[in-house]
């Protein structure tokens, strides 16, 4: 049995010759145990906001791009690109279009990126579920083009869920230079139709820039045969994504890339990362602080049990087994302050997750904060719970209990 540590759980729950350390020593406690909470409902609303986002993106961005490394497109007939859809771990893979261009509604122009897609988009992505209007997912019908305008540009342009005039697409021709005399002629035009349907990500990114049409319509209207500008793939269910991605690397070369869904947007969950780690290191700040609490509850039981520690002197226990007693004490504290925020955060989360109990009002993408809580955050929470209160303890117990031995 280790017998500083056995005394320590004592002195903790024993009642005190002054009531007033008892009730600092469960201050001490609350306080570790607020930190803590504050530190696991704080980290697990981030982790909410991260899946929210990452389910919006997943239903615009296809779990796997490839792109060029150098240049804007590249040939779908490249022997390398045609290896890769014949391995077994792809399921769906298909060619995109993205380039930028005019677009103008009567009276009103906006510069847009034109994304052309075909039918297999619906198959890799989550289209469907982002859809409103119609709700019909329709890029060509009888000779006729679609273009599923995104919620943000057909705000910007006036056209509503169905605009009944042609929407006119305007785009450089590709290697034609302007003729200053007949300009007109260095742009290629194209003309796309309502289908009834828009489309809102509830990111600025897709819902004001964003116009997906026909494979076919981008490849005529920016003159490219056989080029795209990706090709994106949905991987067969049960796939281990990373070493696919990596497979794929190895198999392509430095001319291109591949992106996982992280990877394609990796500005904004780089922002989300540095603001949930910023926050981490706000809350382990304010922990510093509470655990003064633990301090002077320490320095006010070293003088309590002053009594005690002259028995233990008297029976041959050294001043190093005396320093430990104390060690363990405030160790306690901060363990169990650790474990009942823990509990109680967790306990929080889970309502807030069932019941939304916070709201965030009607104008936003979820009623509630979303929350999510992870095991590593915890684990991390409660490491660094224990390591602040270690630290906090180890100078202030070895200064009294000098001070206290030379009184002996």
């Amino acid at each position: 049995m280790n017998l500083p540590l056995y005394i320590a759980k004592r002195y903790l729950f024993a009642k005190k010759k002054h009531n007033a350390i008892n009730i600092i020593s469960a201050i001490s406690v609350c306080g570790v145990a607020l930190a803590t909470l504050a530190m696991v409902c704080t980290l697990s609303v981030f982790n909410g906001f991260h899946e929210m986002v990452e389910g919006l993106f997943t239903a615009f961005d296809a779990p796997l791009k490839i792109t060029a490394t150098q240049g804007k497109v590249f040939s779908r007939q490249d022997s390398r690109i045609l290896r890769i859809l014949q391995m077994p771990e792809v399921e769906t893979a298909m060619p995109t279009i993205e380039e930028n261009a005019m677009v103008r509604y009567k009276d009103k122009q906006l510069m847009v990126t034109i994304k052309g897609v075909d039918d297999s988009f619906t198959q890799i992505t989550e289209i469907d579920s982002i859809l409103y209007g119609r709700q019909q997912f329709l890029l060509q019908e009888e000779g006729v083009d679609y273009g599923i305008l995104g919620m943000g540009v057909a705000s910007t342009l006036g056209t509503g869920l169905q605009f009944v005039d042609p929407l006119l697409v305007i785009a450089p021709k590709q290697h034609v230079r302007v003729n200053i005399a007949n300009p007109g002629a260095a742009f290629a035009r194209g003309y796309l139709h309502s289908p009834g349907s828009l489309f809102l990500v509830n990111q600025e990114k897709y819902d004001t820039q964003y116009i997906l049409t026909s494979l076919d319509f981008a490849s005529q209207l920016f003159g490219y045969r056989d080029e795209v500008s990706a090709m994106e793939v949905k991987l067969k269910q049960g796939t281990n994504e990373r070493r696919v991605q990596a497979k794929m690397e190895e198999m392509l070369g430095n001319d291109f890339q591949v992106q996982n869904r992280f990877e394609q947007q990796a500005d904004i969950f780089r922002i989300m990362e540095i603001e949930k780690f910023i926050s981490y290191l706000f809350l382990t700040f304010i922990l510093i602080i509470a655990t003064f609490n633990v301090i002077g509850s320490l320095s006010m039981l070293i003088v309590d049990k002053r009594e005690d520690a002259q028995t233990l002197r008297n029976l041959g226990a050294n001043n190093q087994l005396i320093e430990h007693i104390f060690m363990f004490e405030g160790w306690l504290i901060a363990a169990y302050g650790a474990l009942a925020g823990i509990v109680i955060g967790v306990l929080l989360c889970l309502m807030q997750h069932h019941f939304g109990i916070i709201s965030m009002g009607n104008n936003f993408i979820v009623e509630a904060y979303p929350v999510s809580v992870h095991l590593s955050d915890v684990l991390l929470i409660f490491i660094t719970v224990l390591v602040v209160g270690a630290l906090s303890v180890i100078i202030p117990v070895r200064y009294m209990s000098k001070r206290l031995m030379q009184r002996m």
